[in-house]
């Protein structure tokens, strides 16, 4: 596995070793042990979760608070979506910026998201399936978000703004400025 480190600290992109025949093709898409020898970062997953969405589909920015964070390992099985990560971590260095990766079932990209940063993704095929590992259970108590249009954010989704399909929930989200507030 190869691990590339974002601008943001703590952000990785994992790239897989993937061995193709004329059977197809495998790829080992985690391993405890490589992942904390690359990234230095020793973690738990305790839960994975899995959505499956049509293009248009923009889900975020999301982020579990306080006692309930979560740092994800995510990727995609199926299809193509732009993920986004933002720090919102007061005393990092990158605090307000963020970064963004196109995963697909293509690329085998991961992204590893630390602890302390909003997590959303538009999906931009079909079908797409999702897949992700966090840390730390959820809790919808601890549920908060900005809105994934903040001016202040200005993230490019690579989604026509006609086009973009929102939950009730994603719609009602905040600004980044009351979200740091």
């Amino acid at each position: 596995m190869k691990v590339i480190k974002t601008k943001l600290s703590g952000c990785f992109v994992i790239k897989p070793i993937v061995f193709d025949d004329g059977r197809g093709s495998f790829f080992e898409s985690f391993n405890q042990h490589v992942f904390e020898e690359k990234t230095g970062i020793k973690t738990s997953f305790v839960q994975d979760n899995q959505s499956v969405s049509q293009r248009g589909v923009l889900r975020g920015l999301h982020i579990q608070k306080g006692e309930f964070g979560q740092a994800k390992l995510v990727r995609v099985i199926k299809g193509k979506v732009l993920d986004v990560a933002v720090d919102v971590r007061k005393n990092s260095k990158t605090f307000g910026e963020h970064f963004s990766i196109e995963l697909s079932e293509e690329n085998n990209k991961q992204l590893f998201i630390p602890r302390g940063f909003l997590h959303g993704f538009s999906v931009l095929e079909n079908n797409t399936i999702f897949a992700y590992k966090c840390d730390n259970y959820y809790n919808k108590a601890a549920e908060d978000g900005v809105i994934y249009n903040d001016i202040d954010l200005n993230i490019d989704w690579k989604l026509p703004q006609k086009e973009i399909i929102l939950s009730e929930k994603d719609i009602k989200l905040k600004t980044f400025k009351k979200f740091v507030k």
